[in-house]
């Protein structure tokens, strides 16, 4: 039994993208997706050993995702069949999810519907050697943030890495509970955070020093991601890795602290962007890429960074870029940067 594969928990969904005429045409593109499930699909692509863990009805769509999730090589035995729906969220094309667009048909899915004590952690985690899971979970409602404390208590216990994403979805908190009752609780046990200076104050309550990226300049943002990310460790001690994100309208780029080393990516210049979606996930993914392969501190986030770039003219909600796709685009970028710099 393989001892080292990565274990992503979270809910699968289906997107579906309606176009202005989709109603007329009778079409409408639809997504397996998911913020875990993208960065398990990144993972098996770029050969890390991947288990996925989540909850789906027992019925043969179900055994068709299934199907699907196996032929990309991740690890299904651990799904859960359960309750009586998969859930969906509805994503006008071109739009992103913190744009008001979005319509979450997720209440009463199999995933929502989990309860402590149904999951086996102990059992789940013995083959693996991290855990990974993002701030959307718990987000639901009262149990399913109970089930993130049993996996993230059951993962510490073992000592094994655990990494959040800091996704910030204000629709989803919607069971009484603000996210900063919950997540502090979460994010104690974790190793390694990603998110950006404003999901860290949603979230955790930890004041980022700017209001907005408006009228910033390069260094004013990489300075506010460094004093956030200060302060996100003081409260956090266990978190050694922070990774914050600048998806700005025409560019992108990255932070990351690891250890005492911090490092900051190539910026992008992002036009005509296909699909929003995943971006961050991608992210996550190539975070976690890395930092599993024991990577420089630098390579690593420059391959985070060209893996969200390049999501970003993907359709879809998880990505099919290669290593070699990515690190052809690291390569491409930083000889634009050598040429603009003599």
């Amino acid at each position: 039994m393989m001892q080292n594969k990565v274990c992503c928990f979270g809910e699968l969904l289906f997107r579906m993208s309606p176009a202005n005429d989709s109603l007329q045409t009778n079409s409408m593109p639809f997504y397996i997706g998911g913020a875990e499930f993208n960065a398990t699909t990144a993972l098996a692509i770029w050969n890390i050993p991947v288990k996925y863990v989540t909850a789906i009805p027992d019925n043969y769509l179900s055994k068709q995702v299934v199907k699907y999730i196996d032929e990309k090589n991740i690890d299904s035995t651990e799904i859960i069949f359960s309750g009586n729906r998969i859930g969906i969220y509805y994503l006008p094309v071109g739009s992103e999810l913190k744009n008001a667009g979005v319509i979450y048909d997720r209440a009463n899915s199999s995933f929502a519907e989990l309860r402590p004590g149904v999951i086996d952690w102990n059992k789940i985690l013995a083959d693996c050697s991290w855990f990974h899971f993002s701030a959307i979970s718990p987000a639901l409602n009262e149990n399913v943030a109970a089930v993130c404390k049993e996996a993230v208590v059951a993962a510490s216990a073992k000592e094994i890495p655990i990494s959040v994403d800091l996704n910030y979805r204000s629709k989803l908190w919607q069971y009484g509970k603000q996210p900063v009752d919950v997540m502090p609780d979460l994010v104690k046990h974790c190793n390694v955070i990603m998110g950006n200076v404003w999901a860290v104050e949603s979230l955790l309550n930890i004041p980022s020093s700017i209001d907005s990226s408006e009228g910033k300049t390069h260094q004013q943002l990489t300075d506010a991601a460094a004093e956030s990310m200060l302060q996100l460790h003081k409260q956090y001690p266990k978190a050694t890795t922070l990774a914050y994100t600048y998806r700005l309208e025409n560019n992108y780029w990255a932070v990351l602290q690891h250890g005492n080393e911090l490092a900051v990516s190539n910026k992008y210049n992002v036009n005509d962007v296909v699909d929003k979606v995943g971006s961050g996930d991608c992210f996550m993914a190539g975070l976690i890429y890395g930092l599993y392969q024991k990577h420089p501190v630098q390579d690593i986030v420059e391959y985070a960074t060209a893996a969200a770039v390049g999501k970003l003219y993907e359709a879809g909600d998880a990505t099919k870029q290669s290593i070699e796709n990515i690190n052809q685009k690291i390569i491409s970028e930083q000889r634009k940067f050598n040429h603009t710099k003599n």
